[in-house]
């Protein structure tokens, strides 16, 4: 069922094919962000850990479009912000502070999605937040935190409200005001958290357009979950996101360089 990316080029002299499978799948992650529309022109950012003891991870450079994401654009940066890789190109100073303290402190977590979708903003700014009104809202229901909006992301000490806000065992964060953060111990998990938060919020949305809401009985609420997390015998996000990258290469998309 795999399909080989005819669009790849050759792994870089002297990287690991470990860091170079992260590259690729983590342009490819840019890409379908872009491809679903939940991008914010040359804003936001998905970061990677980079396999190895050296705590690197790897963000966009800040001035590209998500569609313009390649494998050997990422910059590979440290815990302390400071570039690894040789290149002219900087990193958004917000990616830094919102990326690095949850790659610090919550090492399970290697991948980390920040999005300011118009309906994941609609929501984050709702007082209720997220209803659990479908089938999708329900899929992470208790992996969801929220967290107070204090302005645009560049205080060092916001960072210790954000991780407390996200704790030891959630993996998303509805920032108020602001947008969604999904983090997932793979690219493929984080992904498919995200798209399918963002799915929730464009149902819920579109629901309370049509007036007012049903919402299930909390007992098929806690059902709905369960089943959910029971998985389908793959680890979480990996079939999707192996069917989208096969999308990509379909279209010719150079994510893989």
């Amino acid at each position: 069922m795999q399909k080989t990316d005819t669009t790849q080029s050759p792994k870089p002299e002297g990287m690991s094919d470990e860091e170079w499978q992260v590259r690729i799948d983590l342009a490819a992650a840019y890409r379908l962000i872009a491809h679903f529309g939940m991008d914010d022109l040359i804003y936001n950012h998905i970061s990677a850990r980079v396999p190895g003891p050296e705590e690197h991870f790897l963000l966009n450079p800040f001035g590209l479009l998500y569609e313009e994401i390649t494998a050997s654009s990422l910059i590979k940066v440290d815990l302390d912000g400071n570039k690894i890789d040789d290149t002219e190109d900087n990193i958004n100073p917000a990616g830094y502070v919102i990326h690095s303290c949850v790659h610090r402190e919550r090492p399970d977590l290697t991948c980390i999605i920040h999005t300011h979708s118009t309906a994941g903003v609609g929501v984050s700014a709702q007082a209720e937040g997220l209803l659990p009104l479908s089938q999708t809202s329900l899929l992470y229901w208790d992996l969801i935190g929220y967290h107070e909006f204090e302005g645009l992301a560049l205080n060092l000490d916001e960072q210790k409200r954000l991780l407390a806000d996200l704790g030891p065992e959630r993996h998303m964060l509805i920032l108020r005001n602001h947008g969604l953060l999904a983090c997932g111990r793979s690219i493929p998990e984080a992904f498919i958290m995200m798209f399918y938060l963002e799915q929730a919020c464009r149902i819920q949305i579109a629901a309370q357009a049509g007036g007012a809401v049903h919402l299930p009985d909390k007992e098929v609420q806690k059902l709905a979950h369960k089943q959910a997390m029971t998985g389908l015998g793959a680890a979480l996000g990996s079939r999707e996101f192996a069917a989208l990258k096969r999308r990509l290469d379909r279209t010719g998309a150079d994510y893989a360089t």
